[in-house]
């Protein structure tokens, strides 16, 4: 099959590297020439692991290349894949979908003959029909289907997930768009890969209840975790005994600072919104969305705590600040409040982080970025870690405390037992226990 893939970011830089895997011949758009040249170098502007050696290797096959072409991308196309951002618009929490429909239209005046135009960004409920209506309207004699393939990719995982996926979803409307798709997709059917065909509208909602769901999870093991912390219980065996129970699940249980990222706080806002348009309001999503952001501000209080309130002029160690490990990925990461709270209380804040100095140097202004943790920790009043790199979970207890001024730790991931860090000397807290 022949490929275009619009959009180089996260969501359509890994797929189109992944579908070029499969043996199809992808072209990858971008309006940005800087982002296009360094692609073509063999640079990745993204931190994934395992993305740059694939995209590589495809590239030399012959399989995978990379344009500002729109139309050169799409002669003789099979499929077009729009991957373009959806964030959050500004005032009203929902999803921002003018580069969707900018791209629709450039699609449009650029189609060479039937091709099927594949959302694979992260859409509301009506988008694609939208989609349909802008590329009939902008080009009446075109030959064209629509379908939704909602994309369901970790961030640090997405290689294995697009190879290896719990399911994929499309959302078709005619027989001939969903041959185009099952052939799309034939590598993953031989492996039995379980392909879900379903109209558009349910391929849509999949995609944010999934997410919402997934943010929920997460959000009710913080709340469980601040009563555990009231009555004496211990929350990562809580999360334990939960998880055993086949129709409840192990994953997303982990009590931590709140949820961050690309999709969890964009997607549970826009489903909030599309809840109140339709007069459908989604109580447990909008009082999800309310906690999390509770959550942070809750853990900057954990962290002052341990300094009596008084963090001006103190130093403090901060280990993480990327939303999850194994990404460079800062968007609505929990160190964004946190962070900036602790500067604002008059701290000196030291950071390290293996990722995340690229995007926030500019987010996190005021702090002192270090390559080493324990050069992060001499002379701190506290630390906190925030994001469980594995760079954190096997660090020497007894050299890190006596490296500080006064040996405080907050453990906001949990990664090591209050036994281990009391016993190094810390002052130890940590979540839910």
């Amino acid at each position: 099959m022949k490929l275009a893939m619009i959009g180089t970011g996260y969501v359509g830089l890994v797929s189109g590297v992944c579908f070029s895997d499969f043996g199809h011949d992808v072209v990858c758009v971008d309006k940005n020439a800087d982002k296009i040249a360094a692609l073509k170098d063999g640079q990745v502007p993204i931190y994934e692991p395992g993305l740059e050696d694939l995209m590589q290797r495809n590239v030399a096959a012959g399989r995978l290349s990379f344009t500002l072409d729109l139309a050169e991308a799409l002669k003789g196309a099979d499929a077009v894949f729009i991957g373009v951002g959806t964030p959050t618009r500004r005032g009203d929490g929902h999803a921002d979908l003018s580069y969707v429909y900018a791209a629709a239209k450039e699609i449009a005046e650029n189609l060479d003959g039937y091709t099927v135009i594949v959302t694979k960004s992260t859409v509301p409920v009506g988008t694609n029909s939208e989609v349909a209506r802008i590329v009939a309207e902008t080009a009446p004699m075109a030959e064209f289907d629509v379908a939704s393939n909602p994309e369901f990719l970790r961030e640090g995982a997405a290689i294995e997930d697009f190879m290896r996926p719990d399911r994929v979803v499309v959302g078709v409307q005619t027989d001939r768009a969903r041959e185009v798709m099952a052939q799309i997709y034939r590598p993953l059917s031989l492996r039995n890969a379980p392909v879900l065909y379903t109209g558009l509208e349910t391929a849509e909602m999949i995609k944010y209840a999934a997410n919402a769901f997934l943010a929920t999870k997460i959000t009710f093991i913080n709340e469980i975790a601040t009563l555990c912390e009231k009555v004496g219980a211990d929350v990562q065996a809580v999360a334990d005994g939960m998880g055993r129970d086949g129709r409840i699940g192990a994953k997303f249980l982990n009590a931590g600072p709140g949820y961050g990222g690309s999709c969890f706080p964009k997607d549970t806002n826009a489903l909030a919104r599309i809840g109140q348009e339709h007069a459908a309001p989604q109580r447990i999503v909008e009082a999800v969305i309310d906690i999390n952001e509770a959550r942070k501000r809750a853990m900057t209080q954990k962290i002052l705590g341990l300094l009596e309130y008084d963090a001006n002029g103190k130093k403090i160690a901060v280990f993480g600040v990327t939303f999850k490990p194994n990404t460079d990925d800062m968007r609505d990461s929990p160190a964004l409040t946190i962070v900036p709270a602790l500067v604002g209380a008059g701290a000196r804040v030291h950071v390290v982080d293996p990722q995340g100095h690229k995007e926030g140097a500019a987010l996190l202004p005021g702090v002192v970025w270090e390559t080493d943790p324990y050069a992060a920790a001499d002379g701190a009043d506290a630390l906190a870690i925030l994001t469980e790199w594995n760079e954190f979970r096997a660090l020497d207890l007894p050299r890190l405390a006596g490296t500080m001024a006064a040996p405080r730790m907050a453990d906001l991931r949990n990664i090591y037992t209050p036994e281990e860090a009391e016993a190094a000397g810390f002052a130890y807290v940590s979540v839910g226990r």
